[in-house]
């Protein structure tokens, strides 16, 4: 029998003679040799035990951790009450936020429903003012003048305010709808100042009527068809305000938008309009005479105190 002693003398052997081998095929072809298995150590180590590093305890934990981007996440869900706008409720959450003083290391944010909320806000402003940039291009050159678009986007004041009293007198947020449905009175409720416009400058540039004959015809001439488009959109509206159908509750604030702002333009702007037609139109001539412009013009008579 071999004794423990010679099988230990053995395996250092060789172990030593496959360190030599690879050494010498490293040394020669630059290469490593495969590994034969043998320890690399024959001679007892100080380990160290596992419990010094890390330590096991059981519990309860989550299967998965979220997380939104590199940050550990949690998600809190919340429903809102009766008669209460999302608007409101993400006022009241952010207050609370602050009274409770939350570390600088947690950060909240809104997902979901709040989130396209918090971005549809933070949009309108710019979506509104592109609207009106348009707007002011197209009339602009469709009638050559930088004056008369403004007289039509003077319409669009009233309209903005009439749907936001409805939406308040109605108790209903200014929502994406509601916002499409201002989108829409700025399209409904210009053509009032349009089909005017259209018609005094026609009566002008044509006929050599003054300024002031020409918007008082106009005003008597479409009178008719302006009160004929503004109940047909209107009427047409009504579906969407009343709610009915499946659905309904998320086309009312279109519907109530729309129906507001046609009713107050419509009682303001057949007053308001041709009182800022014929006032731009005096700046044009004031303009035109301090540039010394000579261009012909028949100018409108001027009205009295009173008139």
């Amino acid at each position: 029998m071999v004794s423990s002693s010679t099988s230990t003398a053995l395996a250092a052997a060789n172990a030593q003679a496959a360190r030599n081998l690879a050494t010498n095929s490293i040394g020669q072809t630059g290469k490593g040799v495969a590994s034969t298995g043998s320890a690399v150590s024959t001679k007892q180590e100080t380990m160290i035990p596992l419990s010094a590093v890390a330590h096991f305890t059981r519990g309860a934990t989550p299967l998965a951790v979220n997380h939104q981007g590199l940050l550990v996440a949690t998600t809190i869900s919340f429903n809102l009450p009766p008669n209460v706008s999302l608007s409101t409720a993400i006022a009241t959450i952010d207050a609370t936020m602050n009274k409770l003083g939350v570390p600088a290391t947690i950060r909240g944010s809104y997902q979901g429903t709040a989130k396209v909320f918090q971005d549809s806000l933070a949009n309108q402003p710019y979506l509104i003012l592109a609207a009106l940039i348009t707007i002011y291009i197209v009339l602009g050159v469709l009638y050559e003048s930088y004056i008369h678009p403004l007289t039509i986007l003077s319409t669009l004041p009233s309209a903005g305010v009439g749907a936001l009293l409805a939406l308040m007198a109605f108790k209903t947020e200014f929502s994406i709808m509601a916002l499409i449905g201002v989108i829409l009175l700025i399209g409904i409720v210009k053509k009032n100042a349009i089909m005017m416009i259209d018609f005094a400058l026609e009566a002008e540039r044509k006929r050599g009527l003054s300024s002031l004959e020409a918007i008082r015809e106009a005003c008597l001439l479409r009178f008719r068809p302006i009160m004929m488009t503004t109940m047909a959109a209107m009427l047409g509206a009504l579906p969407l305000a009343l709610g009915m159908g499946d659905g309904g509750e998320l086309r009312q604030p279109l519907g109530i938008s729309i129906v507001g702002g046609l009713i107050l333009s419509q009682a303001l702007t057949l007053y308001s309009t041709p009182v800022i037609y014929l006032y731009l139109d005096r700046f044009r001539l004031w303009s035109q005479r301090f540039r010394g412009d000579s261009a012909p013009h028949t100018p409108g008579p001027s009205l009295q105190p009173g008139e």
